[in-house]
Order: C-alpha cells, then sequence, then structure tokens
C-alpha cells in the first residue's frame, strides 16, 4: 500500500461522512471534502474514489508528499486536511527526528485549533484526532526501529 493510500485511510476515516452541520464552518461535507472549498462538487453525492482524486491531487502532490517519511507526510497531510500552517510548522520542525517531529508539530496543531471560534464545539474531537493520528505517526517509527534491529548483524 502507497503511503498516500495508507494516510488517505486514516484521515478520511476521522473525517467521516456526510454531515451538514451548521456550527462547520465548511458547511456541507463529506468525506472531508467541504461545500465552502468546492463549491461546485456535488457534496452529498460525491464518492470515495472522487473524495480520494481530491485528496491525492490537492492536497498529497501539492505538498510532495511522497518525499517525506510516512509519520512526518501523514501529519502534514491531516493538517492540510483539517486546517493550520503545516507549511510553517514542517519548516520550524521538519528536520527533527520523528518523535520530536509529532511532539512538536501536534503541540502547534493544538495550539491553532484552540484557537478556532468553534473550539468549544469541535475541540473535544480535533483533540482525539490529534492524538491518534499521534500514534499512527509513531507506528512507522517502531516498524523501522524493528526494521533496522532485524537486520543487523549479529554480535557472537
Amino acid at each position: 500500500m502507497s503511503n498516500f493510500d495508507r494516510a488517505f485511510s486514516v484521515v478520511v476515516g476521522e473525517e467521516g461522512g456526510y454531515v451538514n452541520n451548521p456550527a462547520d464552518p465548511g458547511g456541507e461535507t463529506k468525506y472531508g471534502i467541504s461545500k465552502r472549498q468546492y463549491p461546485n462538487i456535488d457534496i452529498k453525492n460525491l464518492s470515495l474514489q472522487q473524495a480520494r482524486d481530491i485528496y491525492q491531487r490537492d492536497y498529497w502532490n501539492t505538498h510532495d508528499l511522497d518525499s517525506l517519511e510516512y509519520g512526518k507526510a501523514l501529519l502534514v497531510f491531516d493538517t492540510a486536511v483539517n486546517g493550520g500552517n503545516h507549511q510553517r510548522w514542517y519548516s520550524m520542525f521538519g528536520g527533527y527526528p520523528l518523535p520530536e517531529f509529532v511532539i512538536s508539530f501536534q503541540a502547534e496543531h493544538n495550539l491553532y485549533l484552540a484557537s478556532q471560534p468553534t473550539w468549544q464545539i469541535f475541540g473535544r474531537g480535533w483533540s482525539r484526532r490529534l492524538v491518534k493520528l499521534s500514534i499512527e505517526a509513531m507506528k512507522s517509527w517502531d516498524s523501522s526501529i524493528s526494521s533496522a534491529a532485524s537486520s543487523a548483524p549479529s554480535q557472537t
């Protein structure tokens, strides 16, 4: 599975299906694709494949996320989708090892989200999302450590 497909699966799982919550500034939304951002799309009838194509074209490819390790790409992708200054935060923390990157990047994302006027309504869900995405991002670190350890020559 490609890094995009893996990240898309995680992010779309957080975004969910069709909603039209009047408190949501994006308005009518499906799979995280909002009417406000895409006024010419029939949101209610948007297919998962159409959402995938939009995410890959407008959020993944435009930020060249294939050039990043999966954990970092996932968080930048999620922030591009969910809101925040992902480019600035990546420029601040991109050179950090993954564990420090996750902590620093997600702390900035949390501060941004907490400053939004809809924090009282959506903040708990956004906080859960940040934690879940942090855990998912760190899975790639854990597996890279396991892979490196298992391929290291034995010391006999």
